[in-house]
């Protein structure tokens, strides 16, 4: 059977719950986060200022329901468990580095043109 033509224009396409979720800007931060390797969940939230526990929790689940990130618990005292990224998450390293790196390289232009908004 062949594959079908995923097209995320498309509102049936499935494709687009995907780019939804890789969109959010928590999952892009999170992902910058794991970056470096695995992290515990408090870790993860020290790196990614102002995110609740609740939306961390949501979002790593569906990052890992999604094959983004594996979540690894050691049967150790006190518990410890450990998120990672998968081999599909890994190949969202390079294009949200590169979105985090454009949006400190030009917030100053985007802060101009809001004010120039803001001012009309």
């Amino acid at each position: 059977m062949a594959q079908p033509e995923w097209n995320v224009m498309l509102a049936s396409c499935p494709s687009r719950t995907s780019l939804a979720r890789i969109a959010n800007k928590w999952t892009a931060m999170i992902v910058i986060a794991l970056s470096g390797g695995p992290l515990r969940f408090g870790e993860v939230r020290t790196a990614v200022e102002g995110i609740s526990g609740k939306v961390l929790a949501d979002t790593l689940r569906d990052l890992e329901r999604d094959g983004v990130v594996t979540r690894t618990a050691y049967d150790e005292m006190p518990p410890r468990v450990e998120y990672q990224l998968t081999d599909l998450g890994r190949t969202l390293q390079e294009p949200l580095a590169a979105l985090g790196r454009w949006a400190e390289q030009h917030i100053e232009e985007v802060i101009t043109a809001r004010t120039a908004y803001d001012s009309r």
